[in-house]
């Protein structure tokens, strides 16, 4: 299928960020938050990949086409997000209010000593999910995040940050580094970090149920957490608007477990995945304006060659030619 995502230029550029940056860290967090508005309208009217796949996006979501206000929202909703990892990452959570649930269950992962797997997705602010390790510096804490997607931005974060750059595996660096880099970090006991809704260029995807629809999921994500042998919860930093998040933890596996069979490989492999995405659309149903997949997440398989699709609703492997 098309990789939609990957060919999206960076919105912005270099002087957008920088001058939000300076308004922000130097004025503070509300008069930043002003120039959300022009900067909601003017990505609204420059976009227009972005705004139809919102609206295909709220239509689905909200069971009607979504209203003006609405289709703004949604995009108004990315635009704070955005400028909060500037201030999540420079302040820690000092101006914020978070709200966490599943606490208990992650405590519990993590007290088993056998390292652990959050699988989060597009869906709020993966960023404040480092509010745990600032909150505990003693947690060994890993996000797999790809550097070369949106790269003036992560940059920007980064010199912000510097003390946090060790705690990124650039996915952009291949799946046998970002395996070494995991199995590693794994075996010392580290809280992993990872997005599973996306599927990059050449990657074996399954198409599951989501919002009425199939959609497809990248199989990696799971082979990943099975060679692991880890603990896995999903874990989303939902945005409530102003200040306020919600970290939300809830347990998915002790394990997951998928068999050498190809046939009971499938099965498992179809019904791990069509859980994740009932859980994503349960947060969805929620929070409907926290999904910043902006681009068409249900297109249907085109022709392109070497991309391996698994479709669920058959239970079979297809390997294209």
């Amino acid at each position: 299928m098309t990789h939609a995502w990957q060919g999206r230029r960076e919105g912005g550029g270099w002087f957008a960020l920088w001058l939000i940056r300076c308004i922000g860290l130097h004025a503070g967090r509300a008069p930043a938050r002003l120039l959300l508005y022009p900067v909601t309208l003017y990505f609204y009217l420059r976009r227009g990949q972005e705004r139809r796949a919102s609206r295909a996006y709220l239509t689905r979501v909200l069971g009607r086409p979504p209203r003006l206000h609405e289709r703004l929202r949604h995009f108004h909703a990315f635009a704070a997000i955005t400028l909060d990892r500037l201030f999540l990452l420079a302040r820690g959570e000092r101006g914020f209010r978070f709200e966490v649930s599943g606490l208990h269950e992650l405590e519990q992962a993590i007290a088993g000593g056998r390292g652990l797997l959050l699988v989060g997705a597009h869906v709020g602010s993966f960023e404040a999910l480092r509010i745990l390790a600032t909150r505990q510096p003693e947690l060994d804490l890993r996000l797999v995040l790809d550097r070369m997607q949106a790269p003036a931005l992560n940059t920007l974060l980064e010199t912000l940050a510097p003390a946090l750059r060790p705690q990124v595996i650039d996915a952009s660096l291949g799946a046998a580094t970002v395996m070494l880099a995991l199995g590693e970090a794994a075996r010392r006991g580290a809280l992993l970090a990872l997005l599973g809704d996306r599927t990059r260029v050449g990657e074996a995807t399954l198409r599951v149920p989501l919002l009425g629809a199939d959609a497809a999921f990248p199989l990696a994500p799971w082979r990943v957490a099975a060679a692991l042998d880890v603990p896995v919860l999903l874990a989303f930093g939902l945005y409530l608007g102003g200040d306020r998040y919600h970290l939300h933890f809830e347990h998915f596996a002790e394990r997951i477990d998928l068999p050498r069979a190809a046939a009971a490989r499938q099965q498992a492999t179809t019904a791990c995945i069509a859980r994740y995405a009932q859980r994503i659309e349960t947060q969805l149903r929620a929070h409907p304006y926290n999904w910043f997949n902006f681009y068409d997440f249900w297109q249907a398989p085109d022709s392109a060659p070497g991309h391996p699709v698994a479709d669920a609703s058959h239970g079979a492997v297809a390997e294209r030619a």
